[in-house]
C-alpha cells in the first residue's frame, strides 16, 4: 500500500509542475471552448469524494449550456449536447485537464477511482463503498479499460441501466483491484498508459 504521506508529495508536485507547463494550453482550449459558443469554459459537478466527501470536479466545459436540463447525465458517442470542439477535447482526453486543480487542492489524485455523481453512489453495496476509503483520481484501471465508454454505451438500448448493471460494477472490481496493489510504480505505469492511450484488456472511460 501506497504511504499516504509519499503519494500526496507525489501528487502535489506534479499537479503544480503541470499546471504551469500546461498554462498556454489551457489557455487556448479556453479560447477554443469560449469562441465556439459564448458560453462557459469551465463546467463543475458535484462528486463524491474519499470517505463519502462531496467535492466539485472540474472540466472544460464540452456540452451545450444547460445539457443537464435537456438529458441524463451519461452521455454516449452520437449526443447531440456535445460541442464540436468538446468532442475533440473528450477524444483526447484533455477536457480532464483543470483537475489538475483537484488533485493540487487534495481532492483527488493524479490516480484512483473515478469519483461518481452521489446518484449512483447511493447505489453502491457496503461491499462496493470501500472504493471510498481512498482518493478518487484523474485516472485509474477503470479508465484505461473503459476508455472509450460513450461508444460502449451508445451500442445500450437503455443506457443507464446498462452503465449501472455492467460498467458501474466492473469499474469498482477494477478500483478495488488497485487499492490492494497500489504504489507508486504502479501510478506512474497507469499515468503512462493514460498518456500514451494504452488500454491493455476492455473496452472504455467515463464522462
Amino acid at each position: 500500500m501506497t504511504n499516504p504521506t509519499a503519494k500526496r508529495i507525489y501528487d502535489v508536485c506534479f499537479a503544480a509542475l503541470g499546471l504551469v507547463v500546461l498554462s498556454p494550453l489551457f489557455l487556448v482550449i479556453a479560447l477554443l471552448v469560449k469562441l465556439a459558443d459564448g458560453g462557459a469554459v469551465f463546467y463543475r459537478q458535484e462528486r463524491v469524494g474519499q470517505f463519502g466527501k462531496l467535492f466539485w470536479i472540474w472540466k472544460f466545459r464540452t456540452m451545450v449550456v444547460d445539457a443537464a436540463r435537456q438529458g441524463i447525465g451519461l452521455t454516449r458517442g452520437s449526443d447531440a449536447r456535445i460541442t464540436p470542439v468538446g468532442r475533440w477535447l473528450r477524444k483526447t482526453k484533455l477536457d480532464e485537464l483543470p483537475q489538475l486543480w483537484n488533485v493540487l487542492r487534495g481532492d483527488m489524485s493524479f490516480v484512483g477511482p473515478r469519483p461518481e455523481v452521489p446518484h449512483y453512489v447511493a447505489r453502491y453495496t457496503a461491499a462496493q463503498r470501500a472504493v471510498l476509503q481512498v482518493k478518487p483520481g484523474i485516472t485509474d484501471l477503470a479508465s484505461l479499460e473503459f476508455r472509450n465508454e460513450e461508444e460502449l454505451l451508445a451500442t445500450a438500448a437503455d443506457v443507464e441501466s446498462f452503465y449501472v448493471e455492467h460498467c458501474l460494477p466492473r469499474k469498482i472490481e477494477l478500483s478495488l483491484q488497485y487499492q490492494r496493489q497500489a504504489s507508486l510504480w504502479q501510478d506512474t505505469r497507469v499515468i503512462g498508459r493514460t498518456l500514451f492511450g494504452v488500454t491493455g484488456k476492455g473496452t472504455g472511460s467515463r464522462k
